[in-house]
């Protein structure tokens, strides 16, 4: 039997929760979380969330800087089209999707950064103020790495 996913919970409040899931389903109102600590299993619905993050790693690596953009990739790749979020909280996620619709709950991100330690992302599209497609995605990536002198 397979491992089952590694996920970290990205709560609205900037709380996070670390663990595994054998029954996350975007068409759902939540998931389980067996946590890492041991704890019980914790019922996470979707409502309370920023994102998903799917990770290689629970423990990750704390020194490595992932890059904010893309890195001269190009417009589309079998994990779909080019799309930058930002979310509420400043944080910019660049990527590529093959499903993003505005009126959708939610949508998977495949990060841009191939050493990422995030696999995909379940981006709550309620904590997204602003998501750009193709050269608009570029462009929001360079002028967040302008605004952060990179």
């Amino acid at each position: 039997m397979a491992d089952a996913p590694r996920v970290v919970a990205h709560f609205i409040n900037g709380k996070l929760l670390k663990g595994t899931t054998q029954d996350f389903n975007p068409n759902r109102h939540g998931f389980h979380l067996i946590p890492s600590n041991g704890g019980p299993v914790v019922e996470i619905q979707y409502k309370l969330l920023k994102a998903v993050f799917f990770v290689r790693s629970l423990k990750g690596n704390p020194l490595r800087q992932d890059f904010q953009g893309f890195i001269a990739a190009p417009a589309a790749t079998s994990h779909g089209k080019k799309l930058a979020v930002r979310f509420k909280d400043g944080e910019l996620l660049c990527g590529y999707t093959l499903a993003h619709r505005p009126d959708h709950e939610g949508f998977f991100l495949f990060p841009a950064d191939p050493g990422s330690n995030n696999l995909r992302v379940y981006v709550l599209a309620a904590q997204a103020v602003e998501t750009k497609a193709g050269t608009g995605a570029e462009a929001m990536a360079r002028k967040a790495l302008t605004r952060a002198g990179v």
